[in-house]
C-alpha cells in the first residue's frame, strides 16, 4: 500500500487540510498554541520513518529482499530468548513483569522481550546482618569483626532472671529460592534483621543471665538460628539462615566490674567444690576398700576357725572309732604320736652312759635365756653304787649331783 506524501488526502481519508484529524482551531487571541510552535503531523513522522529505512536499505531492493530482511530479524529476536544460568546462580523468569518460574543452572530460553525477561540472583553467596552493633568493614563468616559502632537500643536485653545484658551477634544468610526472595520479601535483609532480634530477645527472656554469660553460648544460637527460619519460612521469603555467632555477651559497661567480682567468687566457689568432691572421691573408696578388706579377712578367719575345729572334732571321731576298735595299739600309738610332738617342740641331747657326774635337769628358764655352759661348773663323781643318768637339758648343761 503506497502512502500519499505529495499533499492528496491521507490514507484515512483526509478531506481537510492539516492532517488526517485536521488542523486544531487557532487558540483565542490568535498565534500558534499560545507561543509553543506548530503541532507536529503524524503524516510527517511516518513519511521521514520511510526515508530513514530507504536511505539504510541498498539500492534496487524489492519485496523479497524486505521480507528476508523480516526473516532475519525475526530469527535474531527469537534467538534473544536464549541464555545462561550459572552454578552459583538461579534464573528467575518474568512475564510481561509477573513471576512465571525459576529456571535451573545451564543454558535455558524464554520468549523474548518484550514478553519475558530474566533476572539471574547469585543464591550461593553468604550475605551478613549485624544486630547491635555496626562493622567498620566486611569480614569473611569465620572472622570475628571489629565493631565501629555499638547500638545499645538492639543488644540491651532482658534476661529470664530479671538482668540486663548486651548482646552483639552476627546472622549469616543466603538466597535458597529466588522467585520468592524477589517477590515476597520487599526488604529482605530488615525482615532477617528483624525476625533474628525478636527470637533472640525471646530466647534470652528465658534464659538466666549466669548460663548466658558461660555456657549456654551455643545452645542459644542453635535456637535463635531456628526460631527465625521458622519466622522466614512463614513469610515463604526465600532465606536460609546459615549461622547464628554471638559477637560479645558481656554485661552492661555500668556494672560490668560488679559483674566480674561475681564471676570471680563464682570461679572461686566451683574450685573449692571440685577439690572437695576430689577429696570426697580419694577418700570414700579407700575407707570402701579398707572395710571390704577387714571383712574378707574376718570371713576367711572365720572359715579358717571352722574349718579347723571340724577337722579336729573328726580326727576325734576317727581316734575314737579306733579306740573302739583295737584299744591298746591305739593307747600306744597315741602315746608314741604325743611323746614325738613334745620331742619335736623342745630342745633335747643324748649323753653317753659313760658320762659320770652329770644329773637330768628341767630347764624352767624362761625361752631365750642363756644357761652356762657345762664346762663352767664343778665335776663332782659318783657315790659308789650310783650309774649315770640321761638329761634332757641342752648340750653343755647340767648341775652336779
Amino acid at each position: 500500500m503506497a502512502w500519499n506524501n505529495s499533499g492528496g488526502p491521507s490514507p484515512w481519508g483526509n478531506p481537510r487540510p492539516g492532517g488526517p484529524w485536521g488542523s486544531p482551531p487557532p487558540p483565542p487571541g490568535g498565534g500558534q498554541g499560545g507561543g509553543r510552535g506548530p503541532t507536529p503531523d503524524l503524516d510527517d513522522i511516518i513519511r521521514q520513518a520511510q526515508d530513514a529505512v530507504r536511505r539504510w536499505l541498498p539500492r534496487g531492493t524489492g519485496g523479497k529482499g524486505l521480507a528476508l530482511i523480516a526473516l532475519v530479524l525475526v530469527v535474531l529476536w527469537a534467538a534473544s530468548g536464549f541464555y545462561r544460568v550459572q552454578p552459583d546462580e538461579q534464573g528467575v523468569v518474568m512475564r510481561f513483569g509477573a513471576f512465571e518460574r525459576t529456571a535451573p543452572p545451564g543454558l535455558n530460553y524464554h520468549i523474548p522481550w518484550p514478553v519475558e525477561s530474566v533476572t539471574t540472583p547469585r543464591v550461593t553467596r553468604i550475605n551478613r546482618v549485624d544486630v547491635g552493633f555496626r562493622t567498620a568493614a566486611d569480614t569473611s563468616p569465620g572472622m570475628r569483626p571489629v565493631a565501629a559502632r555499638d547500638v545499645p537500643e538492639e543488644s540491651h536485653m532482658l534476661t529470664g532472671d530479671e538482668n540486663i545484658i548486651d548482646i552483639d551477634f552476627a546472622v549469616f544468610w543466603r538466597i535458597r529460592d529466588a522467585g520468592e526472595f524477589l517477590f515476597n520479601t520487599r526488604n529482605p535483609e530488615a525482615t532477617v534483621k528483624s525476625a533474628a532480634e525478636s527470637v533472640m530477645r525471646e530466647v534470652i527472656g528465658r534464659t538466666p543471665i549466669q548460663p548466658a554469660l558461660t555456657e549456654a553460648r551455643a545452645q542459644i544460637e542453635q535456637e535463635v538460628r531456628r526460631g527465625a527460619q521458622a519466622i522466614l519460612d512463614q513469610y515463604r521469603s526465600g532465606v536460609e539462615i546459615t549461622q547464628v555467632q554471638l559477637q560479645k555477651v558481656d554485661p552492661p559497661a555500668q556494672v560490668v566490674d560488679a559483674f566480674r567480682d561475681v564471676q570471680r567468687a563464682n570461679a572461686d566457689r566451683e574450685r573449692a567444690r571440685n577439690e572437695a568432691e576430689s577429696y570426697r572421691n580419694d577418700i570414700i573408696p579407700r575407707a570402701r576398700g579398707e572395710a571390704e578388706r577387714m571383712v574378707q579377712e574376718a570371713e576367711g578367719f572365720k572359715e579358717s576357725q571352722v574349718a579347723r575345729a571340724r577337722g579336729e572334732a573328726q580326727r576325734f571321731l576317727s581316734v575314737l572309732s579306733a579306740y573302739q576298735v583295737a584299744q591298746d595299739v591305739t593307747t600306744r600309738r597315741m602315746y608314741i604320736e604325743t611323746m614325738e610332738e613334745i620331742l619335736r617342740r623342745n630342745p633335747k641331747i643324748v649323753v653317753d652312759a659313760g658320762l659320770q657326774g652329770i644329773v637330768p635337769l628341767l630347764n624352767l628358764g624362761e625361752p631365750g635365756r642363756a644357761v652356762p655352759p657345762a664346762a663352767a661348773l664343778p665335776q663332782v663323781r659318783p657315790q659308789p653304787g650310783q650309774q649315770p643318768s640321761v638329761s634332757t637339758t641342752p648340750r653343755g648343761q647340767g648341775v652336779p649331783r
